[in-house]
């Protein structure tokens, strides 16, 4: 027998317990009995629960079977209490009483919990197959990123506790009168809901701060298995909460649907029987609605609660609208919020896309929205098990296969055109393979000053083994002093007749010596490169071009990986560090980022112009690269431009390379450089300060500065909104 106990909870004169046991085989069964400090019998609930991740990592398979339970019996304070599990003919005992329960709550023992977590067979499993396929020094990599995760400078809800609105607020929310707030119908479709779940729910609702809301519920349970009586004893006490039971059951879509049908007010929130919400949600809904009345489109971040909904876990802190996010993820989810007549135009939810119908709707309101506003806090807390992703991944089949539809279906009324949509790096997460228009000529600008060996590396292997051939290559010769370079431009340019060598003669200048290579490129699209890089995959061409080729599109990067796999590049928030820098630095290609970000194609601030594609036309009405930027954070300023022009800088994450990090140019090591560099960012901060101050939109208030991994902000060090405090020596000089 192998059992764990996830969660206990002390609730009001109640214990609550969440686990799994298991047997010798899946049809063991387990029984179960509670005694108190004195041996004799405690009565206590038990409900199973599926947990499919159990059943796939000690059968190996998913079984129809409950292998989870949740408990619960009356506890008195001061008093010891038993739970005996038994199975296959074994027993075991474990004690609980309030300094037990007091220990487990301890970060030292979290930590430890943390550790006994990571030597479980799931994670035997798992480091096993990860090492077959990434070798022994990936694994090692990996590891060492775990045991770093458990110094964490905060657990979640130790972080949520310190931020979460004060009593005190909460009171003042209650009193506020919000000018022009709006009313909030809250649609929830209900089918044979768990009664504790719904309370929970309820409640959650009923004691908002913000009161102008009504709550409009379409039941579609079998009679007897509706909620009707425990919704009535609400509606008795609360008019604002309407109640209707469907005839029949016709699904997630039509049941929301009928439950719109009933709403009165100027938004409709979206909510599920099960989830819950904290009580300042729809009070930052509104507050922001009357700040800004023309936001038709509203979203917050989200958390998850434990079954028991004791513990808060897993908090998914997003960007600002993110349009090639939201076709690589549904990363909007909770809180939504949409204004009445949008949803109406739009046409509510459709059935075809059950199982991703919320994805479809999103996508069809934010095409329609004028004005879409993210709120970076948590308002939405969505029940779910903490090792719920794990379980029976062909489960979800249905709901991705409607998710891929739904994302075609964007496109087909954006015209943009897509060959297909497949699974990324998980179910939920998707690829696009966009369809090349044309076959438009494409010019690699290559800046080199002699290490002619990495430059035959790079323009060989793309033009050998890389699938889009229509390229040229403008290799500009940068003050270069070995005789063998010349003669390798000599040879390479008979070789290949579509690589072309310019002259640059004046001092070392990034910026310039781009902008003299483009002056020389006759393509449609400028692809720039540094001369360390190595293609990974054969299309990556492809891969960027499809974003390029797009009108609202002005610049494509590249996932860059270090030559041990690592990752050097997946995009650039501006802010990390004072100023800028690349997220996820040192993560190995192998391992989960933050929500998967890493492997979603999305839009960013800027990228790295290591490799980076964008439109002839759009690099000219931007002014090319900034010259006053010799060296540092041209590109960054460079994106800026680009979006100042109104178009997005994408991340292409199947776009892959190796980048061997400037071997040509050098490091800042003399006293003359550092000096240089530093008066290059200060003129990078003082010519975009509103983002340095607000902070980058594609990033998250809530997530730190200090590093690159999207970890919580360190409370001690990191003001939630300020920005991280820049170098004194910056300040000096974006002062002079």
């Amino acid at each position: 027998m192998k059992y764990k106990i996830d969660v206990v909870r002390i609730r009001e004169n109640s214990i609550q317990l969440n686990g799994w046991v298991i047997g010798k085989t899946p049809e063991s069964r387990a029984a179960f009995k509670v005694l108190d400090q004195e041996k004799k019998p405690v009565k206590f609930r038990y409900v199973p629960t599926r947990r499919d991740d159990v059943s796939q990592i000690y059968y190996k398979k998913t079984y129809d079977r409950d292998f989870g339970f949740d408990i619960q019996f009356p506890y008195e304070r001061g008093r010891s209490y038993w739970l005996l599990i038994r199975c296959d003919k074994k027993i075991s005992r474990i004690k609980f009483n309030e300094e037990l329960i007091a220990k487990r709550s301890s970060v030292a023992h979290k930590r430890l919990e943390k550790i006994r977590d990571l030597m479980n067979m799931e994670t035997v499993h798992v480091a096993v197959e990860f090492g077959k396929k990434h070798g022994l020094k990936a694994l090692l990599l990996k590891s060492r990123h775990k045991l770093q995760g458990l110094d964490n400078d905060y657990e979640y809800a130790e972080w949520y506790n310190l931020t979460k609105p004060t009593e005190e607020e909460l009171a003042r929310q209650r009193r506020e009168q919000v000018p022009g707030g709006p009313r909030f119908s809250i649609v929830m479709p209900v089918y044979k809901a768990p009664a504790g779940y719904l309370k929970v729910m309820l409640d959650s609702i009923v004691a908002q701060t913000y009161t102008n809301w009504e709550l409009c519920i379409a039941d579609g349970s079998p009679k007897g298995e509706d909620s009707a009586a425990l919704v009535k004893k609400y509606m008795e006490k609360d008019p604002r909460i309407h109640y209707r039971r469907l005839e029949k059951n016709e699904g997630i879509s039509e049941n929301t649907n009928a439950a719109i049908a009933d709403a009165a007010g100027d938004y409709i929130v979206l909510a599920d029987q099960d989830d819950a919400m904290p009580e300042h949600a729809l009070y930052e809904c509104a507050r922001a609605i009357a700040d800004d009345p023309e936001i038709d489109v509203l979203y917050s971040d989200e958390d998850k609660m434990d079954m028991d909904g004791g513990a808060l876990f897993d908090p998914h802190f997003k960007p600002d609208f993110n349009p090639d996010l939201l076709c690589s993820v549904n990363y909007i989810c909770h809180q939504f919020v949409v204004k009445r007549e949008l949803l109406e135009k739009t046409g509510g939810f459709r059935k075809e896309y059950d199982g991703a119908q919320d994805y479809d709707l999103i996508f069809r309101c934010t095409e329609a929205a004028k004005k879409i506003h993210h709120i970076p806090k948590v308002l939405y807390h969505w029940r779910c098990h903490q090792n719920s992703t794990a379980s029976n991944p062909q489960s979800k089949l249905y709901a991705f296969e409607a998710g891929s539809r739904a994302i075609m279906a964007h496109y087909d009324r954006a015209g943009i055109r897509a060959e297909k949509v497949e699974k990324g790096v998980d179910y939920g997460i998707y690829h696009t393979a966009f369809a090349i228009e044309g076959n438009p000529l494409v010019s690699v600008v290559i800046p080199n000053k002699d290490h002619s060996a990495d430059l035959d590396l790079c323009v060989r292997s793309i033009l050998t083994k890389c699938t889009y051939k229509n390229l040229e290559f403008v290799v500009v010769e940068n003050n270069s002093t070995r005789p063998e370079t010349f003669a390798y431009y000599e040879k390479i340019q008979k070789e290949f007749p579509q690589v072309h060598v310019v002259r640059w003669e004046k001092e070392f200048n990034y910026s310039a010596i781009n902008n003299f290579g483009v002056k020389n490129a006759d393509g449609e699209y400028l692809l720039f490169l540094n001369n360390d890089i190595e293609p990974i995959a054969e299309n990556f061409i492809e891969e960027m071009l499809g974003f390029c080729q797009r009108e609202d599109v002005g610049a494509v990067g590249a996932r860059l990986l270090y030559q041990d796999d690592t990752i050097q590049h997946a995009g650039v928030v501006v802010g990390f560090g004072g100023i800028a820098g690349h997220t996820f630095i040192g993560l190995h290609q192998a391992e989960n980022s933050y929500f998967h970000r890493a492997m979603c194609a999305q839009d960013y601030s800027a990228v790295t112009a290591a490799c980076m594609m964008s439109k002839k036309s759009v690099f000219e009405a931007a002014g090319g690269f900034s010259e006053e930027l010799a060296v540092a954070f041209n590109d960054i300023d460079y994106c800026m431009k680009v979006r100042a022009l109104d178009k997005l800088v994408v991340y292409a994450p199947y776009a892959l390379l190796y980048h061997y990090e400037s071997k040509s140019r050098g490091l800042e090591d003399t006293p003359e450089k550092v000096a240089r560099f530093n008066r290059e960012v200060a003129k990078f901060a003082k010519k975009w300060p509103e983002i340095l101050r607000d902070g980058d939109p594609y990033y998250n208030p809530n997530l730190t500065l200090r590093k690159s991994n999207f970890a919580l902000r360190d409370l001690l060090k990191e003001k939630i909104g300020e920005p991280y405090p820049m170098p004194e020596e910056i300040k000096r000089l974006m002062e002079e």
